[in-house]
């Protein structure tokens, strides 16, 4: 009982700082993702220490919340994305998708090995710089209300190419780290094996679910369409694992597959509360896993501050070049959109450090430069959408 009380306090402890954090953002004219990922700062082991180190570890109920939470995120974004709007803008996302991982891996890789890392080992660090957060973009693009500007269907397609890329990405530089020999042949199969599910998922699920999505409402239940389109999300998103891509990428799969439903607004307004309620968990546990005491020096400042310039500049760049076709300020606004790293570059920072390929404070350099662009983008993205308005297509 005192083991359950003690979980129901820190989940307190953790809703309450972000609500607050995101009212204060809010009230700064900023996103509220910035205030909850804030307040992850503020109430983690490296500040007040209310959230413990044990409690944030990956496979920790507190971890498996925050990805309950990002999961349903992604599907919600899913719900409000068509698959004919993300073929409309297939050839700028696949651009987009391709250049903003060879530009941050190339950067990357360059500024590790110039800091006296070796190549096998500068590409590790490398690929902490390229897989973009689509939760954190998804979260401020939801925000604005602007789900259905061509430049957040860019964006959203890109960052699912992204995800696939920074997969394979991570597999070649895992295998050449541990001293094996590069199996071509598997890294295609898997490679493969993602696009495949991708396409026949996003592609066969919606086709499938256009031709009738009354059985939604054949159990008695009047939530059964909610709690099937759930059990959706919550299965797409495991197989998606299986591929070796990230859960939300199954999840937002899902969302854009119950999109085509005749119940797709009332799925939409009773999702809503589920948002409020968990999502906020994933931001504020994303910030409580910096350690802000590996950056107390001038040093590690100074390091911070030339990985994140790096980070956001060259994925600036690589998304820029990918919508120029769409016009300057829309490429702009992609560009932005695909700077966040978020929990991606965490995970893979903590690769590195369990396998001994680079120590805590450049671990810690990582990881803060992971949240450091998922805080910078939001208001700067937001600045960008409310300006003007882009012709819709």
């Amino acid at each position: 009982m005192h083991h359950a009380a003690d979980i129901l306090l820190t989940l307190f402890v953790i809703f309450i700082a972000a609500q607050i954090g995101a009212e204060i953002a809010q009230r700064l004219k900023l996103p509220g993702v910035v205030g909850e990922i804030a307040a992850g700062c503020v109430v983690g082991p490296s500040a007040l220490g209310w959230l413990t180190p044990e409690q944030i570890l990956p496979g920790t109920p507190l971890d498996v919340l925050a990805e309950v939470g990002v999961v349903l995120l992604l599907f919600s974004v899913g719900l409000e994305t068509r698959l004919d709007d993300l073929k409309k803008v297939g050839k700028s996302a696949f651009l987009v998708g391709v250049l903003g991982v060879i530009l941050p891996f190339g950067c990357g890789a360059l500024w590790a090995h110039g800091e006296g890392f070796d190549w096998i080992k500068s590409l590790f660090v490398a690929a902490a710089f390229v897989a973009t957060s689509a939760g954190i973009t998804a979260r401020v693009l939801q925000e604005l209300g602007v789900l259905s500007r061509v430049e957040s269907r860019v964006i959203l397609g890109a960052a699912v190419i992204d995800d696939i890329l920074a997969m394979l990405l991570l597999g070649v530089v895992s295998s050449l780290q541990g001293g094996g020999e590069l199996n071509l042949q598997s890294l295609l199969l898997t490679l493969a094996g993602a696009v495949g599910f991708v396409a026949i998922i996003g592609w066969g699920g919606t086709k499938v679910m256009r031709r009738g999505s009354g059985w939604l409402e054949k159990p008695i239940s009047p939530h059964s369409p909610l709690t099937l389109v759930l059990a959706l999300c919550l299965g797409l998103a495991w197989l998606s694992t299986r591929f070796g891509l990230a859960a939300i990428i199954g999840a937002f799969l899902a969302g854009m597959i119950a999109s085509e439903t005749r119940q797709r607004e009332d799925l939409e307004h009773k999702t809503l509360p589920l948002l409020s309620f968990l999502t906020p968990f994933f931001f504020v546990i994303t910030g409580a896993k910096v350690n802000l005491s590996e950056l107390a020096s001038v040093d590690a400042l100074v390091m911070l501050a030339v990985v994140t310039v790096i980070a956001i500049v060259s994925k600036l760049a690589g998304g820029f070049l990918g919508a120029l076709a769409l016009g300057n300020r829309s490429a702009t606004i992609v560009g932005f959109g695909m700077v966040p790293r978020g929990e991606v570059g965490v995970v893979i920072a903590s690769l590195g450090l369990a396998a001994g390929v680079f120590n805590e404070r450049v671990y810690a350099i990582i990881v803060a430069m992971s949240l450091l662009t998922a805080m910078v983008t939001p208001p700067v993205l937001a600045m960008l959408l409310k300006r003007g308005s882009t012709a819709e297509t």
